[in-house]
């Protein structure tokens, strides 16, 4: 059986990222790490456009399957595990045959479920995937001078695209009662709760920029930005260690990335905003004046 490459790959570049953030935190410059993981992000979001949505969560799940059954004997199974009718749900093939509950249940509901659910999908997908690059753009251009009138429009797109995918991915997640592989209806309050810490951030920044408040526009906008990392990569990395840690135990895994993962975002940006020295590429400032995100 062939290998699947684009996951190996991906393995690689998680390998790769890992050792560019230790570089990054040594020389207090994280420009080049935040461009790689938005890279990163691109090359798996793309994917569900190119090689349409099962296949798309077939590569998504395959991330995970290696150590999800990392230990286990050939026919053994753990109780948060499944598997999938012909072994769809996976491009590793025959090779693993139980795959996460959550993963076998993501990959029924769109490869059998109504278009409508895949059109949420894509455009969540889609909506945020823009939102997340244009805030990088903001961060590296201020409001000021001659670069206002584009700071914002770019911040106005920004705020325009995470509106819109913040409402596919609530539509989504309003399906999740009856989902138990998901968690039911805790998976539906918890993606409320992300939902509500990403767009939460952006509206308050939105609404202190209205006031005259640019140090509180700034500081929600960080907050955003950290929402952002944490609702897409805190999450994929937390589920990366704890999936295959609690595998006998069918969505605590999942639960615990969907409540933790943008709260965790915005603390860590928080850290990063209140340290004396502020780095490079994710906080840009001078003085008390900090580039924002959302105008």
């Amino acid at each position: 059986m062939e290998l699947p490459v684009g996951v190996l790959a991906i393995y690689g570049a998680l390998g790769l990222w890992s050792g560019l953030l230790a570089y990054s935190i040594r020389r207090k410059a994280f420009g080049a790490f935040l461009g790689f993981g938005i890279l990163l992000l691109l090359y798996l979001n793309l994917r569900y456009f190119l090689e349409g949505a099962p296949a798309g969560i077939a590569f998504f799940i395959g991330i995970y399957d290696f150590l999800n059954n990392f230990g286990l004997s050939e026919g053994e199974t753990a109780g948060g595990m499944a598997s999938c009718v012909d072994n769809a749900c996976t491009v590793w093939g025959d090779r693993f045959s139980q795959h996460s509950s959550w993963g076998v249940a993501f990959y029924d509901r769109f490869a059998n479920g109504p278009q409508r659910r895949t059109n949420l999908l894509y455009g969540h997908i889609a909506f945020n995937s823009i939102a997340f690059v244009l805030m990088h753009l903001q961060l590296l251009r201020p409001g000021t001078g001659e670069r206002a009138s584009r700071h914002k429009l770019i911040g106005r797109a920004t705020f325009g695209a995470i509106t819109f995918g913040t409402i596919c991915a609530m539509l989504l997640a309003a399906e999740h009662g009856p989902v138990t592989e998901y968690g039911g209806i805790m998976s539906t309050l918890g993606f409320a709760s992300m939902s509500l810490c990403v767009y939460g951030c952006a509206v308050m920044a939105v609404v202190a920029i209205r006031r005259g408040d640019v140090a509180g526009h700034n500081r929600w906008n960080i907050r955003f930005v950290g929402s952002m990392w944490g609702a897409f990569w805190i999450f994929r990395v937390m589920l990366f260690v704890l999936d295959p840690l609690l595998r006998s135990w069918e969505a605590v895994a999942l639960q615990l990335c969907i409540w933790l993962s943008a709260p965790l975002g915005i603390a860590l940006a928080e850290f990063v905003r209140r340290r004396p020295a502020r780095s490079e590429g994710f906080v840009a400032s001078s003085g008390n004046r900090t580039q924002s995100v959302v105008a």
